[in-house]
């Protein structure tokens, strides 16, 4: 038997997110917002968190892949119901089952960890996780006894005016005695909506002389649960706001912080510094010493470290150590930058390689093409990979110079040390050490 079971309520269609996406698959920082309950579950407990679905469950099974394990809801009947839905499952496998929900995505391993130890230290029936504040929310209020013990949850429809003077909430996250729970589970009443809610476990637990305490906090940010895109944007800035944190913590410089975007899935090396309006997203990994932005986006890509890049986008590309790129450039899916490359402003690179350093001018596009290393490619240049049904290739080798508005028509070599005139149409291959120019580019004969 394990000591602990998690159980994430994921089932419900989220109507007021006005959405075709099941709300637990809408993006917080960069991944789904499911994915920030599971990954705290898999930190809380060795087994894998049981995701109860419903709703869009096909499309979350394709989304978690085998991360949880599985169980349907198929009628939407309470949170009560829905936890009933796991009880084959896991009776008898664990000492302590906690229930939490897909759309509070700002929960804490270390709130839900400390809830789980009061819970396993009390030997109560329940303990439950309680918001102390100013604002109800439209949370039920927590009714104590006057020894300080709960009592009840009195939902704010029908609570008198002293109970909605009450200021602790329930804020709907519950760790139980688990053989306590599967066995009264089933004896939920019916409320008057006709569904099964998990808040009447309290009143039950107390009726049948059982311990129920609670861990009180005061962080509703903590406690925010996502019903809208309103609340959505407020959780995105509190996860963005924690994750620069903890990257300026950890080293790295945000000239603006409330103007830098980094997705949770994102990698820094210490001494970089981002730039106010810098998106990181993806499978980003940026090396040390680096500097981005401002203006900058970059996605699923890989940068080295004492890189510059300006105002500049780079999408699934890899850029290796001391590079400076930009302002206004773009790298592409498969560009690939050597080191010490200089990529000037208004260029672009797709699915290519250059050389260590080789300089790129502005103005210029690389496609689908074998660079060297220290080439010189002029401004204006273009490598012209498409003939309108093949991508082909260009092959310049170490040391070519390629003059200005030189265009490369694919598939073509230059070799190496090879020269283009400014302003040529190659269409023939260039070899090693020779001078091509004119339109088409003809290679210079040595004859005097």
């Amino acid at each position: 038997m394990t000591e602990l079971a998690v159980v994430i309520l994921a089932a419900g269609e989220g109507t007021r997110m006005k959405s075709s996406l099941p709300k637990v698959l809408h993006p917080l920082a960069g991944r789904p917002m499911v994915w920030y309950a599971v990954e705290t579950a898999t930190r809380l407990s060795a087994d894998k968190p049981v995701l109860v679905v419903g709703h869009g469950a096909d499309l979350v099974r394709r989304t978690l892949g085998e991360a949880v394990v599985y169980v349907e809801q198929a009628e939407q009947l309470g949170t009560g119901h829905a936890v009933l839905q796991a009880r084959p499952l896991l009776t008898g496998r664990s000492r302590t089952v906690l229930v939490c929900y897909a759309d509070m995505p700002l929960l804490t391993v270390d709130t839900l960890s400390r809830l789980v130890t009061l819970q396993q230290r009390s030997g109560a029936a329940i303990t439950m996780l309680t918001l102390l504040a100013d604002d109800p929310m439209g949370f039920g209020r927590v009714v104590r006894g006057p020894a300080g013990q709960v009592q009840a949850i009195v939902e704010e429809a029908v609570a008198t005016p002293a109970q909605l003077a009450i200021r602790e909430l329930n804020a709907g996250v519950y760790c139980f005695a688990a053989d306590w729970l599967w066995s009264q589970l089933p004896n939920l009443p019916l409320s008057r909506k006709g569904e099964y809610y998990l808040t009447d476990l309290i009143e039950m637990a107390v009726s049948d002389g059982q311990r129920v305490e609670a861990l009180v906090s005061e962080d509703a940010e903590e406690l925010l649960g996502i019903n809208n895109r309103v609340h959505l944007a407020r959780a995105e800035a509190i996860l963005r706001r924690r994750i620069n944190e903890k990257w300026m913590l950890s080293g790295v410089t945000l000239v603006d912080p409330a103007a830098t975007y980094i997705e949770s899935t994102v990698e820094l090396g210490a001494d970089t510094v981002i730039y106010p309006n810098t998106h990181l997203q993806g499978k980003t990994i940026v090396g040390t010493g680096c500097e981005i932005g401002p203006n900058t986006l970059v996605r699923d890509s890989i940068i080295g470290n004492r890189c510059a890049i300006r105002a500049s986008v780079v999408e699934e590309a890899r850029i290796e150590d001391e590079v400076d790129i930009g302002p206004f450039a773009h790298l592409r899916k498969g560009a690939h930058l050597g080191s010490r490359v200089h990529m000037g402003n208004f260029g672009e690179v797709k699915n290519s390689y250059l050389g260590p350093g080789t300089k790129m001018g502005h103005f210029s596009y690389v496609g689908d093409a074998t660079i060297g290393a220290e080439v010189n490619i002029g401004a204006g240049t273009i490598t012209c990979n498409f003939d309108g049904q093949r991508k082909h290739q260009t092959i310049i080798e170490d040391g070519a110079f390629i003059g200005s508005d030189t265009m490369l028509v694919a598939p073509v070599r230059v070799g190496a040390g090879a020269k283009t005139g400014a302003g040529s149409v190659v269409t023939r291959d260039i070899p090693s050490g020779s001078l091509a120019y004119g339109v088409p580019a003809r290679v210079k004969s040595n004859d005097k």
